[in-house]
């Protein structure tokens, strides 16, 4: 990050609602007259804009600015939090007054001087998307992807292409004394196209985008969006129903990693783990996959959309190893459940918005490479189902049981991909589909930059990656 990262948060923020460090310092003093842990002050100042164009005509438009603070108060499991629209000493003191009443009248410390925390590592630069392109760029940029859509087949029939920029500055203070900024942009173009063939009508869909600036989506990016949507819907006009029952499944890389999200990722995180919740609680150190998987979660790759300089509590993000050749080593925390179960914060503390308290989530998550070539591990199946995309899905934390539903898929035959097939599910348990893994690949790759992860009613952009997988004995629901 750049030094004057926090001299932009304090000068945006701060010196505007003639706020000062030494009125923050004030407000830990006020909250810390109560037995509280520790405290926190997350001041945050957003932009965010969405460009809809369908049939050559700009559909839907907005534009919104939204500033405020939320003040949280740690006392043992409980949190205290409020929060203001209203950056001001007084909302800043009634929100103070509101989150002390956690806990009974204490005896701490005068709260320590604000100091600038070290950032260890810049992984995006501080732009604002938003101010890179005047509006009629965007609308042209968004025409022209329409144009590359319907020029790619002739049965496209219907082309949706949307724009979406977002510019955080976040400024996050704690009772510990620590002060930090982040400068986060965040964008993402996405195209869906309707083809006809006969009296049959499919869709297709793609994007991407990551922490940059518009500047990302050249023509070369714009023809494999387009490429890529036309293709999906193109296959999907051929799908013939899907054959139900327990086969083999092999997963295509990169966004077929979001089963390993949801059915996975959810529960090695550490609020559901404190609580005896997830089917991973108490099994640190044993055995949770087949030999080979290892997954992890990392928030400090360049540019990705998941990626964070520091998570929402002001800790450096980092790369967490969470399963390691099949055995549980981590689970993903924020600063208080960390504390709770003694041991550190993985700088997975996040927050939708000023408005939300902070929860652990995850970050990019992904399984790493295997030894064997893909098309190795589809000539060893003499029948089943190879899904390249997924869409839609659910999981249920507790028992990590998930359904998911695939938008590209093929049958495969005697070692081959064969007839595509439509309406498929994917339906098991995740903790259970660990075991089963097979075979791994050496194409491991992240998805395109479109996750968005919910959780508490908070969402947060994430990332997801694996290589192609093989997994025996997954239930498929098919439509056959």
């Amino acid at each position: 990050m750049p030094d004057n990262s926090l001299q932009h948060a304090q000068e945006l923020l701060l010196e505007p609602n003639n706020l000062f460090e030494r009125d923050l310092s004030s407000s830990f003093d006020h909250i810390m007259l109560h037995d509280v842990d520790y405290a926190d002050l997350y001041f945050q100042y957003s932009r965010s804009e969405a460009w809809s164009l369908e049939e050559g005509i700009v559909k839907s438009g907005s534009f919104n600015i939204g500033q405020g603070v939320g003040v949280r108060a740690l006392s043992g499991e409980k949190t205290a939090f409020a929060y203001s629209d209203e950056i001001s000493l007084p909302a800043l003191s009634d929100a103070s007054a509101a989150v002390r009443a956690i806990a009974s009248a204490g005896h701490h410390a005068k709260s320590p001087a604000l100091r600038a925390l070290p950032i260890s590592k810049t992984l995006y630069a501080p732009v604002d998307p938003i101010a890179i392109l005047s509006s009629e760029a965007k609308v042209k940029l968004l025409e022209r992807v329409e144009q590359l859509a319907r020029a790619a087949d002739q049965r496209v029939i219907q082309v949706m292409a949307s724009l979406t920029g977002e510019h955080n500055v976040v400024l996050i203070a704690g009772s510990d004394g620590r002060l930090a900024a982040d400068i986060r942009p965040l964008v993402r173009l996405s195209v869906t196209v309707i083809m006809q063939e006969g009296e049959r009508r499919e869709q297709g869909s793609s994007g991407g985008g990551g922490r940059c600036d518009y500047a990302y989506f050249d023509e070369a990016l714009m023809e494999r969006y387009v490429q890529e949507a036309v293709h999906q819907a193109s296959v999907n006009l051929q799908a013939e129903d899907t054959p139900a029952g327990e086969m083999t499944v092999v997963l295509g890389p990169g966004w077929p990693g979001i089963l390993l999200h949801e059915a996975i990722g959810h529960g090695l995180e550490g609020d559901f783990n404190r609580k005896g919740s997830s089917a991973f609680s108490g099994r640190i150190g044993e055995r949770v996959a087949a030999p080979g998987v290892t997954v992890f979660d990392d928030g400090t790759i360049p540019d990705r959309r998941g990626s964070l300089n520091i998570d929402d509590e002001g800790n450096s993000t980092q790369r967490t190893v969470l399963i390691e050749d099949g055995i549980l080593k981590a689970y993903l925390q924020d600063s208080l459940n960390a504390r709770l179960m003694g041991t550190a914060s993985t700088g997975n503390g996040r927050r939708e918005s000023f408005a939300h308290t902070t929860i652990p989530r995850m970050t990019n998550t992904a399984m790493m490479n295997g030894r064997h070539d893909p098309q190795e591990i589809i000539q060893s199946v003499k029948k089943g189902i190879y899904a390249v995309n997924f869409g839609g899905g659910q999981v249920d934390i507790t028992s990590g049981k998930f359904v998911f539903s695939m938008s590209e898929a093929y049958l495969i035959e005697n070692g081959k991909p064969g007839r595509p097939v439509k309406g498929a599910t994917l339906i098991g348990n995740g903790p259970d589909i660990l075991t089963r893994v097979t075979m791994i690949g050496n194409d491991m790759r992240l998805d395109p930059g479109v996750g968005t992860c919910g959780k508490d009613g908070q969402g947060v952009p994430v990332g997801v990656g694996q290589p192609t997988l093989c997994i025996d004995g997954l239930t498929v629901g098919g439509t056959a």
